[in-house]
């Protein structure tokens, strides 16, 4: 009879010790469907103007997740289609949408003037913002992310393409960089990696 207690206390215990021990494990890792780069140093010279002829750092998008991402007015596919997407994910984020600033860098200063930036970004989303700077700058500044870009000559003479890299950078609302979305990965896709990181705070 009196062995009962003292088995009723020792399951108690391991009980305890068990859930003590669940709180010491670490939390699961998250999926991401972008590529983790936590721990990098990418963005941290990033200083352009915007439309409104601001200086814009990612100090100023603080409290934000920005999704930042390198291209042109004039690229036929790659950029629209980009653009279209975050706009699509701020949707299908609901409220939470407010938490997350696009930056549309330019890689064609030249013939993207703050005007025609304004125009193209905001018929995406009116919260969209759009950098310039000198082609000295906006090198920099590509050089720092680790952003390829190039002049390509067109068919017609005096014309022109750009080639440049296809994918997004994502920060924190602390201004790290956590992840690089690769063009094509989807909305769907953003949308996921985007909940994960918020829900990590």
């Amino acid at each position: 009879m009196r062995r009962r207690p003292l088995l009723t206390i020792a399951a108690l215990s391991a009980l305890v010790l068990a859930t003590g021990c669940d709180k010491l494990m670490p939390a699961k890792p998250a999926n991401y469907n972008a590529v983790d780069i936590t721990g990098a140093a990418y963005g941290k010279a990033l200083s352009l103007t915007d439309a409104e002829g601001r200086t814009r750092t990612l100090a100023d998008f603080g409290g934000k997740y920005v999704v930042v991402f390198f291209g042109f007015t004039q690229c036929p596919d790659v950029c629209p289609g980009t653009l279209a997407e975050l706009a699509q994910v701020k949707k299908a984020l609901g409220p939470d949408g407010d938490k997350v600033q696009g930056v549309f860098i330019t890689v064609d200063p030249d013939r993207d003037t703050a005007e025609v930036l304004k125009g193209y970004v905001t018929a995406f989303d009116p919260s969209f913002v759009a950098l310039r700077g000198t082609p000295e700058q906006v090198a920099a500044v590509a050089k720092d992310f680790k952003v390829f870009y190039q002049k390509v000559p067109g068919k017609e003479p005096g014309s022109y393409t750009m080639d440049h890299t296809a994918g997004s950078y994502v920060f924190d609302t602390k201004g790290n960089v956590r992840l690089f979305t690769r063009y094509g990965t989807g909305a769907d896709a953003l949308t996921s990696d985007l909940k994960q990181l918020m829900k990590a705070g």
